[in-house]
């Protein structure tokens, strides 16, 4: 399936999950720079393609599965999500049952104690975590969030310039879906962790 991350020739790459995720903890500096670097390139390719943040007619996507309208959102035939513009948080990549955002962890996301704000880290664990499920949700049908657990292993500043937050699906059925998501940084460190449970319904108006 189509991923959204761009090759240099500015053209998308069948890109695998393993091709998305960090060095393993304790990799050399010089790794974790390299890293920063693509993860930075692969940003710029996919942002230059999308298309400006709206909200999707019903129309538009009525007949779509969930793969098609990531599909569409990545090749600019359908409106970017707003809330990565506000939130700085972008889709990079994703495939039948996962998903990957990356997020930029800069100081206008502080909490009162010069931290990345815990808000930040859930939005950007339940993108990825709503997403892979969606991944999975058939032409017709939608699905909405019914419960997140966020669970905060380390401290989160802009030290660590990007991160990436990486869903899969645990299990996938017609009514419920359960995923879980890591939040990781170009070092490999987990920063948090989290997993949901999803509603999947028949989208209104069919």
């Amino acid at each position: 399936m189509r991923s959204p991350v761009l090759s240099a020739s500015d053209t998308p790459t069948r890109a695998s999950l393993a091709d998305l995720l960090p060095p393993g903890d304790g990799a050399s500096a010089e790794t974790i720079t390299a890293t920063v670097a693509r993860w930075e390139a692969d940003e710029c390719l996919l942002r230059a393609r999308l298309a400006p943040a709206g909200v999707s007619r019903a129309d538009q996507v009525a007949n779509l599965s969930g793969l098609e309208i990531f599909e569409a959102i990545s090749a600019g035939e359908l409106p970017a999500v707003p809330i990565g513009e506000t939130t700085d948080i972008w889709p990079m990549g994703y495939g039948p049952g996962w998903f990957v955002f990356q997020g930029r962890p800069s100081a206008r996301f502080f909490n009162p104690m010069g931290t990345i704000h815990g808000g930040w880290i859930a939005t950007i664990l339940d993108s990825a975590l709503g997403c892979c499920v969606q991944t999975t949700v058939p032409a017709g049908s939608a699905y909405t969030t019914a419960e997140l657990k966020v669970s905060y292993l380390r401290a989160l500043t802009p030290a660590v310039p990007l991160v990436r937050a990486v869903g899969q699906v645990i299990n996938a059925g017609k009514r419920l879906g359960f995923a879980e998501a890591r939040l990781l940084g170009p070092d490999g460190k987990v920063y948090a962790h989290a997993t949901t449970t999803c509603l999947i319904f028949e989208r209104p108006g069919r």
